[in-house]
């Protein structure tokens, strides 16, 4: 596991390992979307990890997609979120935080009865939402205007001031799964017109000025992008997933993002194809890969250049000494998904280590 435990640069941060923890919604803040003492122990139970990406966090109010997530965009977020930080910092950690905006995947029972947005007014069909009244199918969004985008922009520009005050190392921009940013850049979910709409580069323009003001806040160099090119999740598909791939993977490289996190499949398997090849050649910064790899096959992956770390999910949520097991080639942890989105520590902090 040479490659897994070589240190790596990815733009103003020094890793020392490629064992990444990928962002996992648990739904374990408060009712005000405050991250609370668990989260914090539950982060820097984690922070042998390379970097920990902190799980998808509300931007801007309104958006709620998941029962009891996190916010960034309150005063009391931002200290909860402080405390979160200086935990995995004291275990010699790094933590960046992954802003997201939920688009139509938000619910009226979430947002104060608030109808979801998004780029076309099509919903999601066959997936749910957790809600305070068990989960619920998705609603008929709303399309946004296009003189609405520049309040959109301002609210990831404030969520990424916010997560700077808030002691992360940087901060990932969420536009994979289906939600807002992932609906305009791909075309099963984005049918308007106007500078928004039509061709990839008009559909990618509202994830690259969300990029863009991130990096006005943070430098390009503590800046990355996850995208999910084939999965189905949401009720999402592209006509050309290979081709959105290189387009935003060669913008993400002319403006030297730290990182491109890659989901390489589809959690249903609806969708085939190779996204991380095109990736890999138009993006010159540190390219992450995402989804069902297993250690030998991030070493393999990792040896041949084919990418330059490995997130690892649900592995890292029942696993929380994951590299130490990995280097001892010990077995893991089995997740109890029944726990993944319930409140307390079951399920969530009580996974043993290999030492336990």
């Amino acid at each position: 596991m040479s490659s897994l435990f070589s240190p790596l640069n990815v733009g103003a941060l020094t890793l020392p390992n490629r064992i990444l923890m990928a962002p996992l919604t648990r739904c374990r803040a408060d009712a005000n979307h405050v991250p609370t003492p668990l989260m914090a122990e539950y982060y820097a139970q984690r922070a042998s990890a390379g970097l920990i990406i902190a799980e998808a966090t509300m931007a801007m109010e309104g958006n709620s997609a998941f029962w009891m997530e996190p916010g960034i965009h309150s005063d009391a977020q931002v200290a909860g979120w402080k405390t979160v930080t200086d935990a995995v910092h004291a275990k010699g950690g790094r933590i960046v935080l992954q802003i997201w905006h939920g688009g139509r995947a938000c619910h009226p029972l979430l947002n104060g009865g608030a109808q979801p947005v998004a780029p076309s007014a099509i919903p999601i069909i066959g997936d749910e939402v957790h809600t305070p009244e068990g989960k619920k199918p998705c609603v008929m969004p709303r399309e946004l205007r296009d003189d609405e985008l520049p309040g959109i922009l301002a609210g990831f520009k404030k969520a990424a001031e916010n997560a700077k005050a808030a002691g992360f190392d940087g901060v990932e921009v969420h536009g994979a799964n289906g939600y807002l940013l992932d609906e305009f850049l791909r075309d099963g979910a984005n049918k308007r017109t106007g500078p928004y709409g039509g061709s990839i580069e008009n559909r990618a323009r509202l994830m690259l000025e969300v990029l863009d003001a991130v990096i006005s806040v943070w430098g390009a160099d503590r800046v990355g992008l996850r995208i999910s090119p084939l999965n189905s999740y949401n009720s999402m598909i592209d006509s050309d997933p290979v081709a959105i791939t290189t387009y935003i993977a060669q913008q993400c490289s002319a403006r030297g993002l730290a990182y491109l996190h890659v989901m390489r499949s589809d959690f249903f398997q609806a969708q085939q194809g190779d996204v991380m090849t095109p990736a890999r050649a138009a993006f010159k910064g540190v390219l992450v890969g995402n989804m069902g790899y297993t250690a030998d096959e991030a070493e393999q992956a990792i040896s041949a250049g084919q990418l330059d770390a490995v997130a690892f999910g649900t592995s890292f949520l029942a696993n929380p000494d994951l590299p130490a097991r990995i280097a001892a080639k010990a077995e893991l942890n089995a997740p109890n998904a029944a726990r993944f989105y319930s409140p307390g520590p079951a399920g969530y902090t009580d996974y043993p280590t290999m030492a336990a």
